[in-house]
């Protein structure tokens, strides 16, 4: 359907049925960094059935860091977008309806300090992916040599980074009024408050002499950065979303957003401001949020990786399409039942079978189509807090992890593939900021093998594998595999290997 000739999605226009609650907003009470698709799907909904039930001053200003687009089309609608939940039986769009205002950070950088120092702002979040803390994946510490971390310190300009803007949004804040504020990250961190704080504090500690002191003492005082697990899978929107919007409302909506059915929200109840009522849209809140986090980053984000580069190197465009290859799908279940499941503990509230049934369930959704170039960028900040610890743990006991290993190989193949080889337009569209160094290290060592050694010397799996020859080895051989053989071999190679060194059953 040609949406061009219909009225645009705004206030007025908005049918009564599909907004999500019927209050007006005239209070913007979180700031938000990263007006992404995450956000809108996932917290804004939250929010939004939160106000169904109880009022607040919970508007959200949305905060874009470099593109117009988003925000633009949001002014022009009234600040209205839809979601439109895609299941193969079909498709629910609602109206959030949650947001006061857009900005865009790197167009009006003082507007955004002065919204996070605004005293009516009780809560500051965040969804800007790993990569957007500015952080080392090696380390886990403020990258201080990072230009614009550098120049944020500097403080001759507006901060550009996210740290730093948090940083100096509060520092205007303890200065002008000093009321308590959360800051609540989004993101997929492992621990991403504990990770949050530390990085803001770092941050801090680093500006010229005495310049942080009143500001490090009050975070301690009146600064809360929960912990947080979000799940929801949100693809990038494509025309099929705003032709959804335009058959069910009759309406135009430049920028509505695709979402599965499934969400799911696990957070510390530490709030000093207050919050808007999340519980009544289904978000948990426990005073340990470390076990739902793992089983997350793992069972789902873990093996959500192996089935992208898979399925990239296999020439399958989204995540359905690559677990619909039963060797993909035998590689998911065994990484996620024999490497990763092993290395958490599942919280009591969860039915450990149900839940491994709907992931597989969420990924074969077809109607949702979610892409594996989407789900396999990153990855060098991604898999360093996925695969490490149940590598290791795995390798202590005298196994080898095959699938963790044969994660790391497709994931080298993807982004920096052998001479001679092509991994594929799927694998080539990764964005990852470590693709031109894996590179370079690949074009500079003699041997696959070496270039396995080199990587995981350096640091991109943390420092503990390098200590573990077989795994080096592992991931060489799988690689070789992966480039002479074809994806499906090199999943057969690994099963059999697993099964070889395999107690035997009791």
């Amino acid at each position: 359907m040609t949406t061009t000739c219909l009225p645009r999605l705004n206030a007025r226009a908005t049918p009564a049925s599909s907004l999500m609650h019927g209050r007006t907003l005239t209070e913007t009470g979180i700031v938000h960094l990263g007006l992404g698709n995450f956000h809108r799907a996932h917290q804004a909904v939250y929010t939004a059935t939160a106000l169904d039930h109880a009022d607040g001053p919970w508007g959200i200003l949305g905060v874009a860091s470099r593109s117009a687009a988003v925000a633009d089309a949001l002014r022009a609608q009234d600040f209205r977008y839809s979601v439109v939940e895609i299941a193969p039986g079909g498709a629910r769009v609602v109206v959030p309806a949650v947001h006061t205002g857009a900005l865009v950070a790197a167009h009006h950088p003082e507007a955004v300090v002065d919204a996070l120092a605004a005293p009516a702002t009780r809560i500051v979040s965040l969804t800007v992916t790993e990569h957007g803390y500015t952080f080392s994946p090696r380390t886990g510490h403020l990258e201080l040599d990072h230009p614009g971390v550098r120049a944020d310190l500097r403080g001759n300009a507006p901060p550009r980074t996210v740290i730093g803007q948090i940083v100096r949004g509060l520092q205007r804040r303890v200065r002008r009024h000093p009321t308590p504020v959360t800051v609540l990250s989004c993101d997929n961190l492992a621990g991403n408050g504990h990770q949050t704080a530390r990085l803001v504090r770092e941050f801090v500690a680093a500006l010229p002499s005495g310049e942080g002191d009143e500001l490090a003492a009050w975070l301690d005082e009146a600064v809360a950065f929960p912990n947080t697990m979000v799940d929801r899978i949100v693809p990038a929107t494509t025309d099929a979303e705003r032709a959804a919007v335009a058959d069910r409302l009759g309406l135009r909506d430049d920028v509505p957003v695709p979402a599965e059915p499934f969400t799911m929200w696990v957070l510390e109840d530490r709030f000093p401001a207050g919050r808007p009522a999340w519980e009544h849209a289904g978000a948990l809140f426990t005073g340990d949020v470390e076990p739902y986090e793992l089983l997350k980053l793992r069972l789902l984000n873990g093996t959500h990786s192996l089935i992208a580069y898979l399925g990239a190197l296999d020439g399958r465009a989204t995540i359905p399409d690559a677990i619909a290859r039963p060797f993909v799908a035998d590689a998911a279940r065994r990484v996620l039942h024999d490497e990763y499941l092993p290395s958490l503990t599942v919280p009591e509230d969860i039915d450990l079978d149900a839940y491994v049934a709907q992931l597989f369930e969420r990924w074969a959704n077809s109607a949702l189509g979610h892409r594996t170039q989407q789900v396999g960028s990153d990855g060098s900040v991604k898999l360093r807090q996925r695969v490490p610890e149940p590598a290791l743990r795995q390798l202590r006991a005298g196994r080898v992890p095959h699938h963790l290993a044969l994660t790391v190989a497709a994931y080298l193949c993807c982004m920096a593939p052998p001479s001679g080889f092509d991994a594929g337009p799927h694998a080539a569209a990764m964005s990852d900021p470590a693709r031109g160094e894996l590179r370079e290290a690949a074009r500079r060592t003699p041997s696959v093998r070496d270039f396995v050694a080199t990587v995981l010397d350096g640091g991109l799996l943390g420092d503990r594998l390098a200590e573990h020859p077989v795994f080096t080895d592992r991931v060489a051989e799988l690689i070789g595999l992966l480039t002479r053989h074809g994806t499906a071999a090199a999943v057969t190679d690994a099963a059999r290997a697993a099964d070889a060194e395999a107690p035997p059953a009791t």
